[in-house]
């Protein structure tokens, strides 16, 4: 859907600009951090200059003394994530980065509310609020707060996309959009309901269905009392019941009730495998085929008798191991 994949872009080209200031605030800290520890070296060393000067001994002592509580600062500056792995050299800069994993924001815009996780990050916001933008595109006159937004609207009129997939060729704008497309290859879903439980692939179809939970002016079919944000989307969804399949194969006249199941059934004459098992390497040209596949990899077995709870990988084998209980073979 347009809405989706519009919302998915600018959603994940804010995250890429969210996670530049980040580093750029983090790089700052470790400056000042750096300049602040030097400081406190040099005033400790100027001590310890006074200190031979007046007692005339120990200087050769002292000397020791410091290489060994050099050694000792440096074995200590090292801290490290205990969820991700990633180090920082300064206490300081893991506890920033803790608030990714935590969602902490501490820091709040106080005339919209919006919280973020560092304070640099709420002064770049801030900017929308009192309309300073310093960097304007050339080509249409759109004006930005950061550089960074400029460059990556410039790829609009240059039509650069210097992500590329590996796998099927399809270039992108922005590296987000590549990761999300990753996913259309091996089938994963990471992104669960907690409300029904119901997985996606994306985060922002997860929430474009939380919508239906959280809204009450959602559509709903009279005829199977389903659930929809839009009212297209409850138009498209009425084709299940009228029977109505408005795309046709080209090749062999065979239609279906949405573009997607087309564009499917396409790659059986292309001979186009999109979907790659990360285990093994095997391709599929249908997502549902390489879900299933994949059971055999993780060993999960979603298909339980409710006679004797036995497990199966493939409803095939359940609907055949029902037969030894009603006597059939």
């Amino acid at each position: 859907m347009a809405f989706i994949k519009e919302e998915s872009e600018d959603l994940q080209i804010e995250d890429a600009f969210r996670v530049k200031h980040e580093d750029t605030e983090q790089q700052t800290d470790l400056m000042l951090l750096k300049e602040e520890n030097q400081e406190l070296s040099e005033m400790e060393d100027k001590h310890k200059k006074n200190h031979c000067f007046m007692t005339g001994e120990k200087s050769t002592q002292a000397k020791k003394t410091s290489r060994k509580r050099a050694r000792k600062t440096k074995s200590k500056s090292n801290y490290t994530c205990r969820q991700c792995g990633k180090s920082f050299n300064q206490k300081n800069n893991l506890e920033v980065h803790m608030r990714v994993h935590t969602g902490e924001k501490p820091f709040s815009c106080q005339q919209c509310g919006k919280s973020f996780t560092q304070k640099q990050n709420l002064k770049v916001h801030s900017r929308i609020h009192t309309g300073e933008s310093s960097f304007t595109c050339q080509e249409c006159g759109s004006s930005f707060t950061q550089k960074i937004n400029l460059k990556v609207h410039m790829r609009i009129h240059t039509g650069e996309k210097p992500y590329t997939c590996k796998l099927c060729g399809q270039n992108f704008t922005h590296k987000n959009n590549l990761n999300s497309h990753m996913i259309t290859h091996t089938g994963e879903k990471l992104f669960t309901c907690d409300q029904c439980g119901k997985s996606f692939t994306r985060k922002v179809t997860l929430n474009y269905h939380l919508r239906i939970h959280s809204r009450e002016d959602c559509f709903t079919c009279h005829q199977c009392e389903k659930k929809f944000c839009h009212k297209l989307s409850l138009k498209n969804h009425m084709r299940i019941h009228t029977g109505e399949k408005p795309y046709s194969c080209p090749q062999c006249g065979r239609s279906f009730t949405y573009k997607p199941s087309l564009d499917s059934h396409m790659r059986t004459h292309t001979g186009e495998t999109p979907y790659t098992c990360k285990y093994c390497g095997k391709k599929f040209s249908q997502k549902g085929n390489l879900q299933t596949h994949i059971r055999l990899h993780t060993g999960e077995k979603p298909f339980s008798c409710l006679q004797c709870e036995k497990s199966f990988t493939y409803q095939r084998d359940l609907k055949q191991h029902l037969q030894t209980h009603s006597g059939k073979t």
